[in-house]
Formats: C-alpha cells, sequence, structure tokens
C-alpha cells in the first residue's frame, strides 16, 4: 500500500511552544512527561528535512522552535541536559552522551538543510561549544550520531580539517570495535544488538564519504548485512525486540519491536544504497519501512493516518497503543528518506 503524503500534523500534535512532548497516552499528550533532549534533536532533523521535501515554510517554523530547545538545553561547558519538565525546570544534572550525539548530528544536519543563515549560524556554535565534549565519549552510538553530524558539517566546510580528524577518529573507534568483537558467525561491533543498531554502519557509510578510508565501507557492509540478516524472519523484518534484544550465542527477542529500528534500518540501507548502488540495500529499506505499513508478523499498520503519528510498537498481543515522539519521529525520518530517494 502507498503511503500517503506526509503532512504535519504528527509533529504539530507533539509540539508547544517549548517543544516537542516525549510521550502520549494513547492520543493525549503526556505533559507530566515533559520534553528531552533526544526527541527535540530529532525533531529537528525531521521538520527540517520535511522543508527540503516538502518545502513548508511550517516546516521551518518548527524547525526553529527545535533548535532554541537545543540551545536552551546546552550548558556552558558544552555539554546538554536531556530532561526538561512541563514546568521548564531541569530533571538532570546532565544527559547521556547519546542525547549530546544527537544534538550534534541535528545541528550538524541544520548546516547543509537549507535553513535560514540564523538558523545555521546557531546551529555551528553550538557544534563548535559540544565538540570538544564528545571526545569523552565512550558510547559507540554516540560516536555514531557524533560522526553523522560532522558528516554533514563537512559538506558545509570541506576545508575544515579538524572536522575530518574528529569524523576519522570516531571512525575508527568503531572499526576497532568492529575487529575486536567480530567472527564468522557475528559480524558486530558489541556481543549484542540492542537498541539503534543500523546507525552504527550507517555512521562508517557517511565517515567512507567524507574521508574515502576502504576500511570503513567493508566494516560498514559486512556489518549492515548481518544486521539485515537478523532482522528477517519469514521474509518480514522483524526489528530486536526490546525485551531480551539478541546476544551473542544466544536467542533473539521477537518482541517488543520498535519503531526507531524500522527507521534506522531505512536510513542506513539508503545510505549504503546511494553509496554502493548494491539493489539488495534498497529492497532491505523497502522492507523495513513495510513494517510500519502492515509488513510485520502481525500484519498491523502503526501508521496513524488521522493523527500523523505513529503506534509505539509491536507487543506478543499487538499494537502498543500510546503513541509518542520516538514512535511518531521515527515514521517521519524513515518516510522523508525514502521519499528523497524516490522509494515512496
Amino acid at each position: 500500500m502507498k503511503p500517503p503524503t506526509l503532512g504535519l500534523d504528527g509533529l504539530k500534535f507533539l509540539t508547544d511552544e517549548t517543544g516537542m512532548f516525549q510521550h502520549s497516552k494513547y492520543t493525549t499528550v503526556d505533559r507530566k512527561e515533559g520534553y528531552t533532549t533526544d526527541d527535540n534533536a530529532r525533531a529537528l532533523i525531521a521538520a527540517l528535512r520535511h522543508h527540503r521535501v516538502y518545502n513548508e515554510g511550517e516546516s521551518l517554523e518548527l524547525a526553529e522552535t527545535y533548535l532554541t530547545f537545543l540551545y536552551h538545553m546546552q550548558m556552558e561547558d558544552g555539554r546538554f541536559h536531556n530532561l526538561l519538565g512541563y514546568d521548564r525546570r531541569f530533571k538532570d544534572e546532565v544527559g547521556s552522551e547519546d542525547c549530546m550525539g544527537r544534538a550534534l548530528w541535528a545541528c550538524g544536519y541544520t548546516l547543509i538543510s537549507g535553513a535560514p543563515e540564523g538558523m545555521r549560524l546557531l546551529a555551528r556554535e553550538i557544534i563548535d561549544r559540544g565538540l570538544p565534549q564528545s571526545r569523552a565519549f565512550t558510547s559507540p552510538r554516540a560516536w555514531a550520531f557524533t560522526v553523522l553530524g560532522l558528516r554533514h558539517y563537512h559538506e558545509a566546510d570541506p576545508d575544515d580539517a579538524n572536522i575530518l580528524h574528529n569524523i576519522d577518529e570516531f571512525a575508527d573507534s568503531l572499526v576497532n570495535l568492529y575487529r575486536e568483537e567480530a567472527d564468522d558467525d557475528w559480524r558486530w561491533f558489541e556481543p549484542f544488538l540492542t537498541y539503534s543498531n543500523a546507525r552504527l554502519p550507517q555512521a562508517l557509510f557517511s565517515a567512507y564519504e567524507s574521508a574515502k578510508e576502504e576500511s570503513y565501507l567493508v566494516v560498514a557492509e559486512s556489518a549492515l548485512k548481518f544486521l539485515i540478516e537478523a532482522q528477517m524472519v519469514e521474509g518480514c523484518f522483524v526489528p530486536i525486540g526490546s525485551d531480551g534484544w539478541f546476544f551473542k550465542r544466544g536467542q533473539r527477542a521477537l518482541y517488543d519491536q520498535q519503531p526507531i529500528e524500522a527507521s534506522c534500518t531505512v536510513e542506513a540501507a539508503l545510505a549504503a544504497w546511494r553509496i554502493t548502488g548494491k539493489e539488495l540495500y534498497r529492497d532491505a529499506a523497502q522492507t523495513a519501512f513495510e513494517w510500519y505499513h502492515g509488513g510485520n508478523l502481525k500484519g498491523v499498520v502503526l501508521y496513524n493516518r488521522e493523527t500523523g503519528t505513529c503506534y509505539d510498537g509491536i507487543t506478543p498481543e499487538g499494537l502498543n497503543q500510546n503513541q509518542g515522539a520516538e514512535a511518531a519521529l521515527s515514521y517521519y525520518l524513515a518516510h522523508l528518506a525514502m521519499r528523497e530517494n524516490g522509494l515512496v
């Protein structure tokens, strides 16, 4: 089934003048859970990508709200808070490395998105303040998110040798992890598959585009092919379930399936297709995208056409009826990436 043109209802439903709310209870925003840097970073990319695809001014208005949120959440030393209450009070001392990496990625994307100059200048300032803190990251996903942002920064300013140096450092760290852990049966960076898995090979594809280092491409392809194989069951895309994950030499969990994994796989596979031209990656992206539209083990549709949002996942009983920010944004990012590549 061909998905409809993607409007802004899903983003607007979850957004107020402060930013994007984190959770909903069914189809009602759950204000008591407040906002996160994680979600507003992803929302910034989604809104700017929507503007690139549809050229709607309202997309930029939303993007400015999300960028303003990130600016507010960044501390003087460059790190970020992640949690903000509905009362606009910070709910943490400092956010996770992953939230910081996502913020750097979103601001990097802003630089090449066609956003107005003022937004691009602010995004660059946020990156320049936050990048020194990224050198202390130990999370592979934070490395990956940062590489994705730096790849965009490099596109915007290809003469900045420091940005390319940082890309190489993070990408080399990912390659070293892979070489330490991978064997013939387990071609991955860690002894487990958990969340946002496809961002790791996606980051190496992006690093290859900037650095042209062959080892980045080799590892990216090997890891992504392994992940695609691990997420195929009975001809359907089946993301690694969060109720147990998938540990090396163990059994993978089928449930609970999260929308974010479909989105990550779509974007990583499209990056691989763009770089290599291999149709297996295009096919993988299409299969992962169909997960939202009924191409899953339960045959349920996760994209809610009435609200423009997405259900929070698939449980053994069927749909998780909540429709929060992470799920909605995962659909937006996947749909818009497919649209940019002419596949919807």
